[in-house]
């Protein structure tokens, strides 16, 4: 069985996880960081990308606020390229509670976070679609980031610094020695093989999964699972962020992002973080109760729905995901008996890292590295790997670079036959194992209104063209990639979108052949 060597072992590829590959590369520290899937597989994949000011938690964890205040002026500087500065506006409608509208300049005021009431005509001609029964509205720093592009540059960063890289790894146990971890094994979840690593220290990032992953190794988390979904609009109705402005509940936030708006998040509990998928239900109630801030929300078209799951660490007998902080929490496993066993998990995308940074100096204390954190003033710097997720760039690369022999493959996103090489090239030994899952990952392949309806196809066409899938894998690939976009496209199934999905079927089980599994089309997952 092979057996790979490295210092910090690190499961979990979301932001947290490259967050943690990158400040350890940074300080010299040697780290593997191991993704059973791929980069943002989990939560860090499935949020709205909003970067808080930190008034939405200014009235249920003045920890929580300040955290994001300070760690969203940190980010804008030093990865701008991940961020949308749009600004963000609180607003109240008729039926509010009143008190809490009377009070949010002050609780703002006491975490430090920026907020300047406004007229309510002012608010409305900044964002014409708000509703004509506001009753107060308020300015807010708050922003778009972009989770993927996120990920990918902190990893490709640390990859930079000799730190390394796999995914499709499945953790499947621990082998211990006298209280420490000697080897931690593994299952490609492609090929089935089995390898270890072994490590001086091993860190659980795993988010929701990190109790499950715990367990493995003979530790306790309690964690509850607070399951949210979100639904995607085809096009941007804003320009700002806009969040209710009331107590922290369901459907009071809408993101924008490049060229759509993200609507939600609930917050339901579940008993297993794989059960998180979006509902037509929930999908109705969500717009039927955003409308009352945006009546648009009611008529406009949306493409996709899709959840994540928000790992809250119980100290107690709680079972209210929403009074649960969203604070982190960082456990050093010794208490458990398992001496070089970390766990990070909560908190937030804005705070991710801070999160690392904490988990850096854990680590690092264990292994007698004094060298001091470098990603507070280091600027993370744009890569390859991560610039092809960024909503508009597709055009502009197209119609400015283009050369007579390059064909465009996703005619919504326009992605190019030259920036699909350019995406495989980046991903390495690696590219020929779900490579169109991987390239839409890493990209905006299916993320428009066909929702990989067209594009998926093309691209697997150009997969067998360049010798890159053979004989029935890409069949299996386009299967599964047509699967998981029709996860999120069927609770958004009316209007358009019903014809669409219709010219879809006929397309892939009607010319193609392909029989998709029931229990999939019925339901939603992530994006």
């Amino acid at each position: 069985m092979k057996v790979l060597q490295t210092t910090i072992l690190i499961l979990g590829g979301g932001a947290t996880g490259t967050g943690i590959a990158r400040d350890l590369a940074l300080r010299g520290v040697k780290c593997l960081l191991a993704e059973r899937h791929d980069i943002n597989a989990g939560a860090s994949g499935g949020n709205h990308g909003l970067l808080h000011s930190g008034a939405r938690y200014v009235a249920s964890d003045m920890e929580a606020a300040v955290e994001c205040r300070e760690e969203g002026e940190i980010i804008k500087r030093l990865a701008p390229q991940c961020i949308e500065d749009t600004g963000g506006l609180f607003v109240a409608v008729e039926g509010d509670d009143e008190d809490y509208v009377a009070n949010f300049q002050a609780m703002c005021d006491r975490s430090g976070v920026p907020a300047q009431e406004l007229d309510l005509d002012e608010a409305r001609s900044l964002e014409p679609v708000l509703s004509d029964k506001l009753i107060a509205a308020y300015a807010v720093e708050d922003g778009a980031i972009d989770p993927f592009m996120l990920s990918l540059d902190n990893m490709a960063h640390a990859m930079e610094h000799e730190a390394e890289y796999v995914r499709n790894a499945k953790v499947i146990g621990f082998v211990k020695e006298s209280g420490k971890i000697k080897r931690t094994q593994f299952r490609h979840e492609v090929t089935g093989e089995l390898f270890e690593v072994e490590a001086e220290v091993v860190v659980n990032a795993t988010g929701a999964w990190a109790g499950l992953v715990a367990e493995l190794a003979g530790a306790s988390i309690n964690i509850l699972y607070s399951a949210g979904s979100l639904i995607i609009t085809q096009d941007r109705l804003t320009k700002r962020v806009i969040n209710r402005l009331r107590k922290a509940a369901d459907s009071d936030i809408l993101v924008p992002g490049g060229t759509v708006s993200v609507l939600g998040t609930t917050s339901v509990t579940v008993e297993h973080p794989n059960d998180c998928r979006p509902t037509v239900t929930e999908v109705d109630r969500i717009i039927d109760d955003a409308r009352a801030m945006i009546p648009l929300l009611e008529t406009t078209r949306y493409i996709r729905a899709y959840a994540g799951v928000r790992p809250l660490v119980l100290s107690g007998d709680g079972s209210d995901a929403r009074s649960v902080s969203r604070g982190f929490s960082l456990i050093d496993h010794a208490d458990d008996g398992v001496e070089n066993f970390v766990t990070i998990t909560g908190g937030k995308l804005t705070t991710y890292r801070m999160m690392a940074e904490k988990t850096a100096d854990l680590v690092c204390g264990k292994i007698n590295v004094t060298k001091p954190c470098l990603t507070a003033t280091e600027p993370l710097p744009a890569s390859t790997m991560g610039r092809w997720t960024e909503p508009g760039l597709g055009p502009k690369s197209w119609i400015t670079k283009r050369d007579g022999d390059d064909l465009i493959l996703c005619e919504c996103e326009m992605i190019s036959k030259a920036t699909i090489d350019t995406i495989i090239a980046n991903m390495g030994d690696d590219h020929g194992e779900s490579a169109l899952q991987a390239i839409g990952l890493r990209s905006r392949v299916g993320k428009g209104p066909c929702q990989g309806g067209f594009c998926g196809l093309r691209v697997t066409g150009h997969l067998y063209d360049e010798g890159l899938v053979k004989s029935q894998q890409g069949m299996d690939e386009l299967k599964y990639f047509v699967e998981r976009r029709w996860r999120g496209f069927s609770p958004v199934l009316w209007g358009l979108g019903a014809v669409q999905a219709d010219l879809q079927e006929a397309l892939y089980c009607g010319a193609l052949d392909m029989e998709l599994d029931d229990e999939v089309l019925n339901c939603g997952e992530n994006s």
